[in-house]
């Protein structure tokens, strides 16, 4: 993502409103992700002629470091050489000195600002970061939507919700114009069907044939009689 020339004319307004009421007449550079120049002014024109190149330098070395131009110039003041060889590497794009900051738009860089030609200290960050703060803004209204949560079991509706007609199609009342909000019927479980170990459907088959048979039946004709039985009472 890379700033549109809308949203840098946004911050280019922002950034001149500031300088207006300071009574401070700078230029001020907008360049991209890539540090090329997407917009550009000098509020001091004809005079202040080399105002315009040390604001893009500023937008260009904020965007190389991704930070701001005077925390660029804190740590790379104490490395021998560092000013020099960047500012040739870059064909003098490349500057330490205040009044440069990365743009970001909802955490992401997508650009830089650079600002030179306060008439006072600290005129230059001033004013760059009033246009940080129109970023800002733009920033808040592209934030994106709040997700929402997904229903606990996939496929079915959460408790009290409006149903389509595709998930329950056999229920007369979605087309009920009475019914402002329909919402699902309570799931009724279906009785399961028990499957029998072998053990258990032997024993029963076993019951059941036993009690198929018939009972039996005294009958005195088939017994012997007392005197015939060994051991019998003569």
């Amino acid at each position: 993502m890379s700033i549109s020339i809308d949203m840098a004319r946004k911050i280019l307004e922002a950034s001149k409103q500031r300088a207006r009421d300071l009574r401070s007449p700078v230029s001020i550079a907008i360049v991209d992700a890539g540090g090329h120049l997407v917009l550009f002014e000098r509020m001091m024109s004809p005079y202040g002629w080399a105002t315009g190149n040390i604001s893009i330098a500023k937008a260009n070395t904020a965007v190389m470091f991704n930070q701001s131009t005077d925390s660029v110039a804190q740590w790379g003041s104490g490395i021998p050489g560092f000013a020099s060889s960047m500012t040739a590497m870059t064909n003098g794009k490349f500057i330490m000195a205040a009044g440069g900051w990365p743009i970001r738009i909802n955490g992401a860089t997508v650009g830089g600002i650079g600002v030179s030609g306060g008439n006072a200290a600290g005129r230059d960050d001033d004013i760059a970061r009033s246009g940080l703060a129109a970023a800002d803004a733009i920033s808040e209204t592209m934030a994106p939507p709040i997700p929402v949560r997904p229903p606990a079991v996939s496929g079915l509706p959460m408790p009290g919700a409006a149903i389509p007609p595709s998930i329950y199609p056999e229920q007369s009342f979605y087309g009920n114009p009475n019914l402002a909000n329909p919402v699902a019927p309570p799931l009724v479980q279906q009785p399961s069907t028990r499957v029998l170990p072998e053990y258990e459907a032997s024993s029963m088959q076993d019951l059941s044939s036993t009690q198929d048979e018939q009972p039996y039946q005294y009958n005195p004709f088939n017994e012997q009689s007392k005197t015939d039985r060994p051991g019998g009472q003569s």
